[in-house]
């Protein structure tokens, strides 16, 4: 943490936020072990062996498409993709929730930060994104959750993150997008509104590729980053 800290624990820079938007994967989810094995159900409905974990979840974070591209290697052909993207969804929409929990904390934080106005604004599928957050209980903390499919461009276009803005009457300084990875830093800096990595995600590896306004290790970090 830069500068002179007050006394709630912060040093200021969001005392004036009042909205929060949250990547999904790696940020509020740890959904890893569910992506994990359709991935590798795909593969292996194509004929082909799977792949290590950490590999597949280098691929996590533009889109089921792009994973699935990256998941079948450089130069598959378009239609093998269309076809392991297609089982890969069938397979992936019967277990979302095998695995899939919020992280540590979560659940605790956003309750504390319902002061706010927070939402979800994620590259993963709506068919997917609202099964997740209404089975694990969080879709009614946010106000909004935005999905790959809710506009044109997706993250780290900032189309999702300037109509929230817009819809709830917010200035880029007065917003906040946490997530785990560059992708959703670049979204930030796009927006023009502060950026928040956690360090605990599936992309957290790449932080450093688009750096942070503040990295936090517990979403609980939060609140009293917001002096809450």
């Amino acid at each position: 943490m830069v500068g002179e800290m007050n006394a709630t624990g912060t040093d200021g820079r969001f005392a004036r936020v009042r909205l929060i938007a949250f990547d999904l994967d790696g940020t509020l989810i740890d959904s890893s072990r569910d992506l994990i094995v359709a991935v590798n159900a795909a593969r292996a409905r194509l004929g082909m062996g799977a792949l290590d974990d950490p590999t597949v979840l280098s691929y996590i974070g533009q889109g089921a498409r792009d994973l699935m591209r990256q998941a079948l290697g450089e130069g598959a052909a378009e239609d093998l993709v269309e076809g392991g993207l297609n089982y890969f969804r069938e397979y992936y929409a019967e277990h979302l929730l095998d695995f899939t929990r919020p992280y540590p904390g979560v659940v605790e934080a956003l309750d504390r930060m319902q002061g706010r106005t927070l939402a979800v604004l994620t590259n993963k599928p709506l068919r997917f994104t609202m099964p997740i957050v209404e089975g694990l209980d969080l879709a009614p903390r946010f106000a909004r959750i935005y999905c790959e499919d809710s506009f044109p461009r997706k993250k780290p276009d900032p189309m999702g993150m300037q109509a929230l803005l817009e819809e709830f009457g917010t200035t880029a300084r007065e917003a906040l997008l946490v997530g785990d990875s560059e992708i959703d830093m670049e979204t930030a800096r796009n927006a023009g509104t502060w950026a928040c990595g956690v360090s605990y995600g599936l992309g957290s590896h790449r932080l450093h590729l688009c750096a942070p306004d503040l990295v936090i290790s517990d979403m609980r970090e939060l609140v009293g980053e917001l002096g809450i």
